[in-house]
């Protein structure tokens, strides 16, 4: 299977045509292609659809591996094995030759999707070569190219109002180094910008107060921030995740829980939200007493707690009284960062008018880290800090994914599809009434549920049969994590197929 994008305007291939359906009717190319992803990259290599050959999910070669692996460690969450030489734009192929659209996107962390040319070029170019062969301990010796990556890459994406940057390795650390971040600003602020006494730097070495802070960070019900200690400490999706692991008593608050559909709910929504707020001002002036509450961490949409929405009003709102209490406020777009809800981030959509203090990211940006505010910059060295910090090679390929992203306009390529995704799941939702409950979403970030978890993890199965790589959040959510190139004829492909599960397997 070749692989084979356009890699720009000027040398479309034959068959990307304009739709209709994706950008209206437009008088020229020039024009459409502020709109569409069509016009402009098609993945010409892309099959024409899913393929399934084997009677069962995973295949037998894809069984073979599972068992080999099960000789050296725990194999329980491996679901098949995968030819990424094969695999190509939107479709995965597995070892038995399988061929799936992939609405799971590697729990969301593949931009561009499988193979694309630009990051293929971007490790051929021997200029990068030291890139990928040197990985440095960029605390202390950082490459003499850093700071020129650093702003062609994370910096030209920058949050509004957010001018600095840590670097990191993944979503658990960023999360983790973040809440150290916001405990040294409390701290110092309570010191009054004074050095730490005698008295807290030997306390701290024993693990006891004043120098190790009695702080805590609040959290929801619902989120996921990672499995690190801090990380889990705030995670708040699945009992598997934090059984058997010490935590500390820190405070957790009721996200929104809203009925759907919006516009049939305003008044018991808006109830939800005043009742979530209620309680955070509540955590916040109990804990001041015990445990005082440093910063609050928040996702745009709780991606595996099982896709719940706030309203922006809400988030405005949490934001305000998080000013008012002098609590930190997080925003964790590790799932949700990127550009997947139509919005490069997904805060962007709230209007704040003060930005977050801290915001993490990791997955699609193919590095970790947070921006921040510059209150939030560490005095000292070696405060937040590890051996490697990240991995430059990640930004010689986030520079060039933010490239497409840019020439492509795939950020708004994801409100466009996203729109028309949604639309579908309503469609099927009216006509398999009771199958399929709240469709929701922000661009393609988007997602159903079923009326019991059996029954989504049985669509999960039926949906693999019909070469649909999909997956859960929550309890009973059916989620869509798409590439930035997904487009609305791979929304049908995939809408088809879940309306096919629906009316023969329910």
């Amino acid at each position: 299977m070749a692989v084979s994008f356009a890699l720009s305007g000027s040398r479309c291939a034959s068959n990307c045509l304009l739709k209709q359906n994706v950008i209206g009717k437009c008088k020229s190319a020039v024009n459409c292609r502020q709109f569409s992803l069509s016009t402009t990259c098609q993945a010409t290599g892309e099959p024409e659809g899913p393929r399934v050959v084997t009677q069962e999910i995973p295949g037998p070669k894809s069984t073979a591996l599972k068992n080999e692996l099960n000789s050296l460690q725990n194999n329980a969450a491996v679901q098949m094995f995968i030819n990424y030489g094969k695999s190509v734009g939107n479709y995965l192929v597995d070892a038995d030759d399988n061929i799936f659209l992939d609405v799971y996107n590697q729990i969301s962390s593949m931009p561009l999707g499988y193979n694309h040319p630009a990051l293929i070029q971007a490790v051929k170019n021997p200029d990068n070569m030291q890139a990928f062969v040197n990985r440095p301990a960029l605390g202390v010796l950082p490459p003499n190219d850093f700071v020129e990556k650093l702003n062609t890459s994370l910096m030209s994406i920058a949050p509004p109002g957010l001018k600095e940057i840590q670097t990191m390795a993944c979503g658990s650390c960023s999360n983790e180094n973040a809440f150290k971040a916001v405990c040294f600003w409390y701290q110092n602020k309570q010191r009054g910008g004074k050095p730490a006494t005698e008295q807290e730097l030997r306390s701290c070495m024993v693990n006891e107060a004043p120098g190790a802070a009695n702080l805590s960070i609040l959290s929801f019900m619902g989120g996921f921030h990672g499995r690190t200690f801090g990380a889990l400490a705030c995670t708040h999706s699945k009992p598997i995740h934090k059984l058997d692991v010490p935590s500390f008593d820190w405070p957790i608050a009721d996200f929104p829980k809203y009925k759907y559909p919006l516009e049939q709910f305003q008044k018991e929504n808006a109830a939800e939200d005043s009742k979530s707020l209620a309680q955070v001002e509540d955590l916040i002036d109990r804990y001041q007493k015990k445990r005082p509450v440093a910063g609050l961490i928040v996702e745009p949409i709780q991606a595996e707690g099982g896709d719940n929405h706030a309203s922006d009003s809400y988030f405005r709102k949490l934001r305000k009284l998080c000013l008012d209490k002098g609590v930190a406020f997080i925003c964790d777009e590790v799932q949700t960062g990127g550009g997947p809800t139509g919005k490069f981030w997904a805060h962007e959509y709230w209007g704040l008018e003060v930005p977050p203090d801290v915001v993490t990211f990791s997955k699609k940006m193919l590095t970790g880290g947070y921006f921040y505010r510059d209150e939030f910059r560490p005095e000292q060295g070696y405060r937040v800090f590890n051996t490697w910090l990240g991995d430059p090679s990640k930004m010689v390929l986030l520079q060039e994914v933010i490239k497409v992203i840019k020439e492509r306009n795939l950020v708004k390529n994801m409100e466009i599809t996203g729109a028309h995704l949604l639309k579908g799941f309503k469609d099927l939702q009216s006509k398999h009434v009771g199958k399929i409950l709240n469709a929701r979403g922000r661009g393609t970030f988007a997602a159903i549920d079923f009326a019991s978890p059996e029954a989504r993890d049985k669509a999960v199965k039926c949906l693999h049969k019909r070469g649909i790589h999909c997956g859960g959040s929550g309890t009973k959510t059916l989620r869509v994590r798409t590439a930035l190139i997904f487009e609305p004829k791979h929304a049908d492909i995939f809408l088809d197929r879940l309306n096919q599960v629906l009316k023969d397997d329910f």
